[in-house]
């Protein structure tokens, strides 16, 4: 569709094809500036169902205005082509940022920051992204980042294919059927391997994943093929053992509550993952050691159950306030 135009649009040049788009860099006529375009190929446009996805994509983005989230400028349909106007977003994308040279662990705090307050300005609107990995993360040139494809517009993987894991298709169709495996599979968490209802806590656990794969510079569940990837982020667990000797401490911990497979277990918001990262940024003696597997049992607690020796040593702070205060009272009376 090179040099072709679609309303005020004037297609340059091709970006990129998915298995629900392609995508397409363009000229804005009118306001002279450059965007991308995503065209529904034209085999699907006769297909409701994938109309309706396509639409539904439009109408995510729209409600989404954060400088860390790709905007939507507008939708156009002509004939029976139907185009989705975005934001052009220059740079590389995460993933081809990971395979050029390793990041530092400032590096790859500062950029999963700016992830995470992505993240968040969607789960505020009840918008789960659900698709969240390296190659829908991108970094331009002042290392502004911005979450892409909102969509979740692939098509369904063939077990066993011989395919790149990290761009592997969502797992998807319209809507959130039972049995429906919704993700990219080196970073779908436990519920969607197993095609369960998701929510806000399954982007934690992609999260998680990308800032692991971040601070190690390898995915975190990898297989050799899409079957045993999903059975790995079931059963297997991370090797923690991978992470540079400089992550702060408090990082470690982050990483074990967002990847807990157990989402009542895992974090719950992922405001909190901002937080503790800003706090590990500003904080440059976080660095200085790690805690021990013993501690971070000791300390990860997400469910807010206190421990027995933490019982143990309440009982006797509340015992010793109360020898106290009965000693006083017995002073004031002689």
């Amino acid at each position: 569709m090179t040099n072709q135009s679609i309303a005020h649009y004037k297609i340059t040049s091709k970006l990129g094809q998915g298995g629900m788009g392609e995508v397409y860099r363009a000229t804005d006529t009118q306001l002279d500036r450059d965007v991308a375009i995503k065209i529904l190929p034209e085999s699907f446009a006769e297909d409701d169902n994938r109309v309706a996805r396509f639409d539904r994509e439009a109408k995510v983005l729209a409600a989404l205005n954060h400088p860390n989230i790709a905007a939507i400028y507008g939708i156009e349909q002509t004939g029976d082509i139907h185009a989705l106007i975005v934001e052009l977003v220059e740079g590389e994308t995460l993933g081809e940022r990971l395979k050029r040279e390793p990041m530092t662990v400032t590096e790859a705090l500062e950029c999963c920051k700016q992830i995470a307050e992505g993240l968040e300005a969607a789960h505020e609107k009840g918008i789960v992204h659900r698709d969240l990995k390296p190659e829908n993360v991108k970094i331009d040139s002042d290392g502004r980042v911005k979450v892409l494809d909102f969509g979740l517009a692939k098509e369904v993987a063939v077990p066993g294919s011989a395919i790149n894991q990290a761009d592997s298709p969502t797992l998807t169709n319209l809507g959130t059927l039972p049995g429906q495996l919704l993700g990219t599979a080196p970073y779908m968490s436990p519920e969607q391997a197993r095609a369960k209802p998701v929510d806000k806590r399954s982007d934690i656990w992609s999260f998680g994943c990308v800032l692991f794969e971040c601070l190690t510079g390898k995915p975190l569940f990898q297989g050799e093929d899409v079957t045993e990837t999903l059975a790995t982020i079931i059963k297997g667990e991370p090797e923690w053992t991978a992470l540079p000797a400089d992550t702060p401490p408090t990082i470690e911990l982050l990483l074990r509550k967002c990847l807990a497979k157990d989402r009542k277990r895992r974090l719950h918001d992922i405001a909190d993952a901002r937080i503790d990262i800003e706090q590990a940024l500003g904080d440059p003696s976080s660095s200085i050691s790690r805690l021990s597997d013993r501690a971070l049992q000791e300390t990860t607690n997400p469910t807010g159950i206190q421990t027995a020796p933490a019982r143990s040593a309440r009982r006797l702070i509340v015992c010793g306030a109360a020898l106290l205060l009965s000693g006083a009272i017995a002073a004031t009376l002689i």
